[in-house]
């Protein structure tokens, strides 16, 4: 397992390469934490330092944005917060991303836990007075 404490936001892009460098085979990553503790800002930081020219946002609303990076991959970013159910999941042809060979960030994954691919990256993030722990181990 990996563990990176981060005290401030300009320890993030330091904090997204060791993450990366700590899974350099993996290309799914599930993000875990409570609202606020900053998954959608880590995956700005993972993006930013894969080259991405994009604007990174939160796909609260379109539930997948997508980005490439400077080396021409593909990223899709994921927030599951606003499905109902897995069913919702489907119709949007999950499957077509996750078993694509490209990156995806997914944030709530815990609403689609069952669809999950079986090797993918649990990135566990806990806040404690400000200070965020970021825990990452490869399921």
């Amino acid at each position: 397992m990996q563990q990176i404490i981060i005290n401030s936001t300009s320890e993030l892009p330091s904090a997204a390469k060791k993450l990366l460098a700590a899974c350099p085979d993996k290309k799914i990553f599930a993000f875990y934490g409570q609202m606020g503790a900053g998954k959608t800002t880590l995956i700005k930081s993972l993006c930013e330092v894969m080259g991405v020219n994009n604007t990174v946002s939160s796909p609260t609303f379109s539930i997948v944005n997508e980005y490439l990076s400077e080396k021409g991959e593909k990223i899709f970013h994921f927030d599951f917060y606003r499905i109902n159910s897995e069913a919702e999941a489907y119709d949007m042809g999950y499957e077509d991303y996750f078993y694509s060979n490209a990156y995806c960030f997914i944030e709530w994954p815990e609403r689609i836990a069952e669809l999950l691919p079986p090797d993918f990256v649990r990135v566990n993030i806990t806040v404690k007075d400000e200070i965020r722990t970021i825990s990452a181990n490869n399921n």
